[in-house]
């Protein structure tokens, strides 16, 4: 399986780059797992709608140009459908299983993501009704990603 992770946004802070770095590795057994970062697109502080629009289309072209058109899209959306741990091992599974295996995570910018975006996902995930920092929502990814194989593969949790 080939999983790529599309984030906007330059991740800086050290502490979540060792722990990405971690579930990277720990992930090198299942699968083949890449990152992409893309460049967020500069807003002004005080924005009009139509200009926070203008910074996600920007930034959805840059997502979109990343994306095969043979891949599997999960974008992660605060309104989207909620599952468990177990839920997203059974569908990793179950697209492992029905040849779809190139998947694409996506991780939108501080505004979300394009209408473009949105459309182009098979899949829209929420892992929570709160909303968290896009970079720390790499590390939480990966972790449950990796959470996902071993559940797949009946083996137990380490840490």
């Amino acid at each position: 399986m080939k999983i790529t992770i599309v984030a906007v946004g330059k991740l800086k802070e050290k502490y979540l780059k060792l722990g990405i770095d971690e579930y990277l590795k720990r992930l090198s057994a299942y699968a083949k797992v890449d990152i992409h970062e893309l460049a967020d697109e500069k807003a002004p502080e005080n924005r009009s709608e139509a200009e926070e629009n203008e910074v996600k289309r920007k930034e959805g072209e840059r997502i979109l140009s990343t994306i095969p058109p043979d891949t599997y899209v999960i974008t992660l959306e605060i309104n989207g459908k909620m599952l468990s741990s177990e839920q997203l091992a059974a569908k990793m599974d179950e697209l492992a299983t029905y040849g779809k295996s190139k998947i694409a995570f996506v991780i939108g910018g501080s505004l979300g993501l394009s209408e473009a975006v949105e459309k182009r996902s098979d899949l829209a995930l929420s892992f929570s009704k709160m909303t968290f920092p896009h970079q720390v929502m790499r590390l939480i990814l990966l972790e449950q990603v990796y959470r996902g194989f071993r559940i797949n593969r009946g083996e137990p949790y380490i840490f």
